[in-house]
């Protein structure tokens, strides 16, 4: 485990450990030869804990070591925490718990097994000196791994808030994903329509105000009046959504609106039947929505490409689905067109009813020409 900087803490217990074992040397006393390698000794079980954080196992199993050969060469007594202590507790640190128990008991179990020998008072070896000793490892032990699992907890609360704000951060992101392309088919659904509808009457005051026709012509002008209108309105509403304006919002279309809707395309000089069946007034809003924006989009289709002289729309609302039906009298779909290349609108439909759990179905009309027919699952019916 390379790379561990000694820490602040492991080099207090560095001197502290040099301390105490040198101020032990000093006041035991000796021949100047035993206070030099007392010394030694000293600046050896200081030095150990700065070494403890990389190398844990070797340096307890030194501290083992060294502990032995000084009270074999009858340094002054200190016991055994003093000098094992320090790297007990960084050894802890590191998560060497069970090598760090393990040593300190076997350390414990030879000094009791030596003192005895020697002759010591049994009473005071395995009495207040083997609890005194045992605590102080124990204490240092746990202080540690309490330590290291405190550092765990930081860090794993750290990392738990770093994903809860990428999650923040992703969910914000589809959000304005979803948003942006709500608002692109919004505007491609209500621009789209009335381009449609004024490059259509305009070609028809053209041919009109051309044949001296000034009757054709002021219809069709007010055709395109009426279109640009209808087409600042929802742009507005737009605009306001997106400045965060809170103030009156037009509301959004529903099935109510779509006779309208089928007025202008009549307008258009597209004959268009719309036959409404069941009770649409029941509907929730954002299917009625749906609805209307499947309805304008097949039309604006049938106006733009089909060549079509007729348009019938059939909405039938039961129980538990609406069923929705643009068919017109065209050229129908390309048999080259791919689905994926019919361009953004029919896209943006397949979106606003895969979002509400619904089908679309775009292709080839039984009478030859193109069929949207789409359906909606409405609240209290099958999942």
């Amino acid at each position: 485990m390379p790379g561990h900087r000694p820490t602040r803490i492991d080099t207090l217990l560095a001197v502290g450990t040099f301390t105490l074992v040198a101020a032990a040397v000093a006041t035991h006393g000796g021949t100047p030869v035993q206070l030099v390698a007392g010394y030694c000794y000293a600046a050896g079980f200081g030095a150990l804990p700065l070494l403890a954080r990389n190398r844990p196992v070797p340096v307890l199993l030194a501290t083992v070591a060294g502990v032995v050969t000084y009270y074999m060469l009858d340094f002054a007594p200190v016991g055994l925490a003093t000098h094992t202590a320090a790297v007990l507790y960084v050894a802890a640190d590191q998560g060497r718990i069970r090598v760090a128990t393990l040593l300190a008991g076997a350390l414990l179990a030879s000094s009791v097994v030596a003192r005895l020998g020697e002759g010591d008072d049994p009473s005071i070896v395995l009495g207040v000196d083997l609890g005194t000793q045992a605590a102080l490892m124990v204490a240092v032990i746990a202080l540690g791994d309490a330590v290291r699992s405190r550092r765990a907890l930081r860090a794993e609360l750290a990392r738990q808030a770093a994903v809860a704000a990428d999650e923040r951060r992703a969910e914000t992101a589809r959000q304005v994903e979803a948003e942006r392309l709500r608002i692109a088919r919004e505007l491609h659904d209500t621009l789209g329509h009335a381009v449609s509808v004024v490059t259509l009457q305009s070609a028809v005051a053209q041919e009109a105000l051309a044949d001296g026709a000034k009757d054709d012509a002021q219809v069709a002008l007010a055709a395109i009046r009426a279109a640009g209108g209808s087409a600042m309105s929802e742009l507005r509403a737009t605009l306001r959504t997106l400045r965060r304006d809170t103030g009156h919002r037009h509301p959004d279309p529903g099935i109510g609106d779509l006779p309208a809707l089928v007025d202008g395309v009549r307008r258009g000089g597209l004959p268009v039947d719309l036959q409404v069946e069941g009770d649409p007034r029941t509907l929730p809003a954002v299917v009625g929505t749906t609805a209307y924006r499947v309805v304008q989009e097949a039309l604006t289709n049938v106006l733009r490409h089909a060549r079509a002289t007729r348009a019938q729309v059939t909405v039938t609302a039961t129980g538990n689905l609406l069923s929705l039906d643009v068919v017109d009298d065209g050229h129908g779909p390309d048999p080259h067109t791919r689905h994926d290349e019919h361009g953004y609108g029919l896209r943006g439909m397949s979106e606003r009813v895969d979002l509400l759990g619904g089908t679309v179905d775009i292709g080839q009309a039984r009478t030859g020409g193109f069929r949207v027919h789409a359906e909606l699952p409405l609240p209290g019916g099958p999942p």
